[in-house]
């Protein structure tokens, strides 16, 4: 190529460099964008999924994965001018919201906030929350489909302007897409993605932001770490735990190394007995293992906790040992130290610690003990 060619070509470069600037994403502006500084920040234990940024006039910003933003206005505030086109402005008070996330409705229950709640995408026999299966009971709380296929028109008629949902809608975006262009803003809840079982707690500060209630959402969630560090503290007392449930096609189903469940495990004192199951990367929480393989790896769990809360649970021994005739020769069944996890634990975000405090019961009481537990049962 000639000099002259080549010449041309770097001017033909730099000319699109300049009419094409790079593509690459740049980040949200920090702030509001309109000036004002925060004057303080929400402090965090264990939650990294959110942050919440305080100002002078009462507001709150509430950054979701560094990514979402929501400023909640409080009742008689103006909303702050020449903010950031990619915030949401929520004023208070916040009402008539369409619940689709499960793993919130406990912790909006402890807050004492459910009357901010009139529509719900769990039907009445769903709910393990007392309180929300009664509200929907009493016609208090209407049931508006589930995220995925909601009920658009008796969620404008009953005034929504907020809709919570899980990451579940990231399946559902065209949902998303038309609850917004309806006027329902979207608030995602990530409590999920925190990996450390009282990070999904932590969240309840976030609700107590929404909905008017903080200092009610610090005590709730103190209660939950005291509880947690009642225990969490003691040694290990080297008892090993198979945690799972048999799927209608013959597998087994565990929760992955280091997911939520097997580190309330290892909080408790135990030792879940799939140290290296799963991938690390992949969302999935559980893992379908062949009966053999799994045999193998738990056949001498010290302690077995059968999932009940997904497809149907057992309430007897002789239920559980018709699952598979592998059962019968396991250790644990054997000594006496099956349990069963109760329909309602993963409903109960907001009961994280006291959750782990009674597996620290399990993991310490003798074979024949007589516990009294909420959210599990021994098989007899």
């Amino acid at each position: 190529m000639s000099v002259k060619r080549i010449t041309a070509f770097i001017i033909c470069l730099l000319i699109i460099g300049c009419v094409f600037p790079s593509c690459e994403p740049t980040s949200k502006a920090s702030g509001l964008g309109n000036g004002t500084e925060p004057v303080g920040s929400m402090e965090l234990k264990f939650a990294t999924g959110f942050s919440v940024d305080y100002y002078q006039d009462g507001c709150r910003l509430i950054t979701i994965q560094d990514e979402e933003r929501f400023l909640i206005v409080p009742e008689n505030v103006p909303v702050p001018s020449g903010i950031s086109k990619d915030i949401v402005v929520l004023k208070q008070p916040i009402k008539n919201v369409y619940i689709a996330a499960t793993a919130v409705m406990c912790l909006i229950d402890g807050l004492d906030r459910l009357d901010a709640i009139r529509l719900s995408g769990t039907k009445a026999d769903d709910w393990y929350i007392e309180n929300a299966k009664k509200s929907m009971e009493e016609g208090k709380i209407l049931y508006a489909g589930k995220y995925s296929e909601p009920d658009y028109e008796l969620i404008l008629s009953e005034g929504c302007t907020l809709a919570l949902e899980s990451g579940m809608i990231g399946h559902a975006s065209e949902v998303k897409d038309k609850l917004e262009k309806l006027g329902v803003n979207v608030f995602i809840d990530r409590s999920s993605y925190e990996a450390h079982p009282l990070g999904r707690t932590e969240w309840v500060k976030v609700y107590g932001v929404l909905f008017d209630a903080e200092e009610k959402a610090d005590e709730l969630f103190s209660e939950q770490v005291n509880l947690m560090d009642s225990v969490s503290g003691e040694q290990k007392n080297g008892k090993t735990v198979a945690f799972f449930r048999i799927s209608s096609s013959g597998y087994a189903v565990a929760r992955k190394s280091g997911d939520y469940v097997s580190r309330m495990i290892e909080l408790a004192g135990g030792n879940y007995v799939f140290s290296d199951l799963g991938d690390i990367g992949s969302a999935m929480a559980t893992v379908n293992v062949e009966m053999e393989t799994f045999f193998k790896t738990a056949r001498d769990a010290d302690i077995i906790i059968y999932n009940s809360t997904i497809g149907g649970g057992v309430s007897s021994l002789d239920e559980f040992l018709s699952l598979s005739p592998l059962m019968k020769d396991m250790k644990a069944v054997k000594d006496g130290n099956v349990w069963c996890t109760g329909e309602s634990m993963y409903q109960q975000t907001l009961n994280t610690g006291r959750i782990i405090s009674e597996l620290n019961s399990i993991f310490t009481a003798e074979p024949g003990d007589m516990l009294e537990l909420k959210y599990f049962f021994r098989l007899d």
